[in-house]
């Protein structure tokens, strides 16, 4: 049966956010959604539902999401929805788009009756799976006009989902050279949160090295956690609706003197385009190290050359900021690249540092 309410943080004894992404492709490998530690997860973000060249959502995978087996349900949806049985505080909100969809959206976005397509099939999706929501994860608007578009989308949905009934959020880059194109007053009127990905900040694609999800910046120009959420509080969005996000990867920089942040390098490791899952973090033969004024962790050497991710004390110390701040709480990318460590677990002390344990 479909939800009916959004989640009201006072009505529960959960104070803060601690959300997590899972892919649906996650079930292939075997990690079904059955295997997260609820215990210290009160918002999953199911990824992905796609989106047709005239606005219509449908499921990502559909045997995955509600065909197969998985925990003795009919589907990872199946499995998720039983779960919120189980675990009463946990909401269930279908992620719809992913990188593979960002030029869809930039076509959809800009056509009102596509727009009212999404919109109208979103509602359909939530009816009928029985989740509690839709994200919308368009990564990432590229221009004033997209950024313009993006809003319409989100006040389109908004208008089918109601104001009471369903969860509405959305992901948005870090960084005030993207934030700033954005009519961002409108568009936290419309959404219940704002997932902030505060990461991917350096990779191969940036100069140098560096820190990729720092929470503090050492030069003005950089991007940072603290800097994104500052300008994202002193352009009217409120502090309670945002989500701080924790990257559960680390990215890698090679190459002959790369030791550390901001120096040259001419190749990267690991895979997808340089990132190590952080269960695998930090690498064989390394030792980590934390850059406590920018807050971020690093290992160097090994097969890695310099990677930059978290680790529990950077997590400890974002989680802290997010209670001083009064944000909404975090969230991670993504789950499965956690590990089953309840002391290494970034999730876990995203959770315990959000509740002050």
């Amino acid at each position: 049966m479909p939800s009916s309410r959004r989640f009201r943080p006072s009505q529960s004894t959960i104070m803060y956010t601690n959300a997590v992404y899972y892919p649906s492709q996650t079930v292939y490998s075997g990690l079904t959604p059955a295997h997260l530690n609820y215990s210290c997860i009160n918002l999953v973000y199911y990824a992905f539902a796609r989106v047709s060249d005239t606005g219509h959502v449908f499921l990502g995978d559909e045997y995955v999401d509600v065909n197969m087996t998985c925990d003795g349900a009919r589907g990872a949806l199946g499995s998720l929805l039983h779960l919120k049985q189980q675990h009463p505080h946990l909401q269930v909100v279908v992620s719809i788009g992913g990188s593979e969809c960002a030029s869809t959206f930039a076509c959809v976005a800009a056509n009102p009756a596509y727009r009212d397509n999404f919109a109208r099939s979103a509602l359909g999706l939530i009816e009928a799976s029985g989740v509690d929501g839709v994200d919308i994860s368009w990564t990432f608007p590229m221009d004033e006009q997209q950024a313009a578009d993006f809003a319409s989308l989100l006040a389109q949905v908004r208008m089918y989902l109601g104001e009471d009934n369903y969860y509405l959020t959305a992901t948005m880059a870090a960084g005030k050279e993207s934030l700033r194109m954005f009519d961002l007053p409108s568009i936290a009127s419309y959404v219940d949160l704002i997932n902030l990905a505060a990461y991917d900040y350096y990779g191969f694609w940036s100069a140098t090295s560096g820190h990729h999800a720092q929470l503090y910046a050492v030069g003005k120009d950089e991007t940072s956690g603290a800097s994104s959420v500052q300008y994202l509080m002193s352009h009217g969005v409120p502090s309670k609706k945002i989500l701080l996000g924790i990257p559960l990867y680390g990215r890698s920089f090679v190459g002959p003197s790369t030791t550390g942040p901001n120096q040259q390098f001419t190749a990267y490791a690991g895979s997808e385009g340089g990132t190590f899952e952080y269960h695998s973090l930090p690498r064989p033969g390394t030792h980590e190290h934390v850059n406590k004024r920018v807050v971020g962790a690093q290992c160097v050497g090994g097969d890695g050359g310099f990677v930059s991710y978290d680790n529990p004390e950077t997590v400890r110390e974002k989680g802290e900021f997010a209670r001083q701040k009064s944000l909404a709480g975090l969230f991670y990318w993504n789950a499965p690249y956690d590990t089953r460590d309840s002391k290494r677990s970034l999730v876990a002390t995203g959770f315990r540092a959000l509740h002050g344990a």
